[in-house]
């Protein structure tokens, strides 16, 4: 997992203020735009926002979804992807496809990237399934997982040099290829993301992606994090 990366490639800037002014102007009279110079602060927004749509599960998110912010993430597992874009969370991805980026895996077999750069394989550790039981992943099965990755790679590019299309290729790569995708959320989605798999149950590599989204929460939206974090963070709670 010490590959796996996440950036920020743009985010809606002082957004508590943001949701401050949707929130102000359901109940104001007055323009919100023409009194921005009074806004309170963004610290002063984000315990606003707190008290007066989030405290008492009150369940108020829709002013929460004025807050955009772009992830870049990647070398994540195939099956991230897989997981990340099941259930309805309301975010849009674009997703490195294997129909134009197969030549990494036949550099793979040139010995132009390690064959860890382009697979995931867990590390070597102990584990268990979804039922509990117990098993233990030992270094000579990753050794072994490496070479059938290697071998796999190897089919591919005699497969791709023969005249075989990417996408007809590809089906002999292992599952788990990594993959970079950029995604981007509302601060309401990404909330309902993080409730869905920044907890215990979830895949490893995702409650990962997750673990690493979360301090760009916090810089972004401190005070709303905070909340979150005591309040719903990995509770598996119902989507906001």
């Amino acid at each position: 997992m010490d590959r796996f990366r996440v950036e920020v490639l743009a985010k809606t800037p002082n957004p508590q203020q943001v949701i401050y002014a949707a929130m102000h102007q359901d109940y104001t009279e007055a323009f919100v735009y023409d009194e921005r110079d009074k806004f309170p602060s963004e610290q002063a927004c984000g315990e606003l926002i707190v008290k007066r749509l989030l405290a008492g599960d009150r369940g108020h998110f829709g002013p929460m979804e004025h807050p955009q912010i772009v992830f870049n993430c990647g070398y994540f597992p195939h099956s991230v992807m897989q997981q990340a874009r099941t259930h309805r969370v309301g975010v849009s991805f674009d997703v490195q496809s294997y129909r134009y980026t197969g030549t990494q895996v036949i550099d793979v077999v040139d010995g132009k990237k390690d064959i860890e750069d382009v697979f995931y394989l867990r590390p070597v550790g102990y584990y268990s399934d979804r039922q509990g039981k117990k098993y233990y992943y030992s270094p000579e099965q990753r050794e072994a997982d490496l070479q059938w990755c290697l071998e796999a790679a190897k089919r591919y590019k005699a497969d791709f040099e023969s005249g075989m299309s990417e996408e007809h290729a590809r089906g002999k790569v292992p599952f788990d290829y990594r993959q970079h995708f950029v995604v981007s959320f509302n601060l309401r989605s990404l909330l309902h993301f993080l409730d869905l798999r920044y907890k215990k149950d979830a895949q490893l590599e995702i409650q990962k992606l997750c673990e690493m989204m979360f301090p760009h929460l916090e810089e972004w939206a401190p005070v709303i994090a905070v909340w979150y974090k005591s309040t719903r963070l990995g509770k598996g709670k119902l989507a906001p």
